[in-house]
């Protein structure tokens, strides 16, 4: 991409966060609304294991949103 029409830092930064935002609200309330729905008459270690495994795959999609705003890594000469 060329140097003229990178975004800047700050904007990346904030549109990531809104991201990871939306995220993390729409990914709880889809994890929990599959754990009533499903697994309401499971046993405990079912639903310890269901919330211990969604409480730990967010943090997938986040991770790339987090690449994004870090954005290229450039070559910095000292």
């Amino acid at each position: 991409m060329k140097e003229g029409l990178t975004m800047p830092v700050r904007l990346r930064k904030f549109i990531g966060t809104l991201i990871i935002i939306a995220l993390v609200v729409l990914y709880a309330l889809v994890a929990t609304t599959v754990a009533t729905l499903k697994l309401a008459e499971s046993a405990w270690y079912i639903h310890l294991l269901y919330f211990l495994f969604t409480g730990v795959l967010w943090v997938v999609p986040a991770m790339v949103v987090i690449r994004w705003m870090e954005g290229s890594k450039r070559n910095k000469s000292p």
